[in-house]
């Protein structure tokens, strides 16, 4: 291995590493569903709660104005991690799946009408699919949808052949969780704009292993998870270029997202507030800076390599079990392994590296179009994430020839 960060202390990090599951130390290989969360977030939830319990923005007292404090300066830290120009283009949200959702209830319903199209693509989760259809259902637009090879790739000469002055938005998957494969999303955008769409990135399997720069990539709407990162869960956050922000209506009304309330009429708050009614996720949302500085105190770069490095020494090993074929090969891809045995139903596959202490995904994926597209009803998929080592990897592969011993 070459890389240069101390993997050793940063399994210290995470006490969940340290338990024993059915009698064999753990071996954690579901990140790409939701990554464990070091102490430093872990201190920050017990902190907030134990110290600076407040609600936030209305308050005078010390504990809001402190709670406040910490609230806004995650939403600062997560405009420089993906580098938007503005704090307030950054929307704080329950997720990935909220953010989408927002983006197709306050902008979708708004601004699109019949006739329209929306491209989505084949690899999408259930997430990034639904609520096009149910905006299509209501709207009367057309929803199209981008093939893919069987490398798992987006065919982008298909692509360029459904794109047309109808198509008002594109909204793709930046990493497909199900495969791994990262998609060419800058010219994705740029072929998007040329004809007048706007572009949503669903960044839920992205912001883990890539860096993210919404100014470079110019997409119009990026979506992200915070427990996909190191993060605590019923987190995300929606990034909107301002000027779009500014043009759409409200999603959720309640406090914190107005100005001014009468019998008569309502005011709407100013970006960020407009879009984030009620009480929000105070906690989560404070904690989410700590994860936020431990990836940057590691290096995203450090980590992208190390994982890379992870996800090829697994390819190679796996590649010698008998019976196991690889679904998804892109070229590009992040540190997602995606596999069948030959006669092995994949939840049997789980189901028994469990019992050797080893978590993978199986079933799936929430990814049910991608999976008929290769003839499956679900695969087995083993995540890496910083902590992951190539010695768990041994483990794992271990773990498959013992089952096909049992099963094959």
């Amino acid at each position: 291995m070459y890389s240069t960060l101390d993997i050793t202390s940063i399994r210290k990090d995470f006490p969940i590493l340290e338990q024993v599951v059915n009698g064999k130390p753990l071996i954690y290989f579901d990140n790409a569903a939701t990554t464990q969360k070091p102490q430093a977030v872990l201190d920050a939830l017990s902190g907030y709660y134990g110290q600076d319990n407040a609600n936030i923005h209305r308050g005078i007292h010390t504990l809001a104005e402190r709670a406040t404090a910490a609230f806004e300066d995650s939403r600062k830290a997560l405009q420089a991690f993906i580098n938007a120009p503005s704090a307030d283009e950054v929307i704080f949200t329950y997720g990935t799946t909220d953010s989408i959702n927002l983006v197709a209830q306050a902008y979708g319903r708004h601004f699109l009408k019949k006739g329209d199209e929306i491209i989505i693509s084949t690899m999408e989760h259930h997430s990034n699919i639904v609520p096009w259809q149910m905006l299509c259902e209501e709207k009367g637009c057309l929803l199209k949808i981008i093939p893919i090879n069987d490398a798992g790739e987006l065919d982008m000469e298909a692509y360029e052949l459904l794109l047309s002055e109808k198509t008002k938005l594109v909204s793709v998957v930046h990493v497909s969780n199900a495969l791994g494969t990262i998609n060419p999303v800058k010219e994705i955008i740029k072929k998007a704009h040329a004809v007048g769409a706007k572009v949503l990135l669903d960044g839920a399997q992205a912001c883990s292993h890539l860096e993210i720069d919404v100014q470079d990539l110019d997409c119009d709407f990026y979506a992200l998870s915070m427990h996909k990162i190191y993060g605590p869960t019923g987190m995300g956050a929606l990034f909107g270029k301002r000027e779009i922000l500014d043009a759409m209506p409200p999603y959720r009304g309640g406090g914190e997202m107005i100005k001014e309330v009468t019998f008569a009429k309502t005011t709407y708050n100013e970006l960020p507030y407009k879009f984030e009614a009620g009480t929000p996720n105070i906690a989560d949302a404070i904690a989410s800076k700590f994860a936020l500085d431990y990836i940057n105190q590691l290096g995203k770069n450090n980590i992208a390599t190390y994982e890379n490095e992870l996800l090829n020494y697994a390819t190679q090993a796996i590649g010698e079990v008998p019976g196991v074929k690889i679904v998804g090969q892109a070229k590009d891809k992040v540190s997602v392994l995606s596999f069948v045995i030959d006669g092995i139903h994949h939840q049997d596959i789980g189901v028994l590296l469990d019992q050797q202490g080893i978590a993978i995904r199986t079933g799936h994926h929430c990814t049910q179009p991608l999976m008929q597209r290769f003839g499956l009803s679900g695969t087995s998929r083993a995540s890496f994430a910083v902590y992951n080592t190539t010695e768990e990897i041994d483990a794992f592969i271990q773990g498959l020839y013992k089952v096909r011993k049992m099963l094959g």
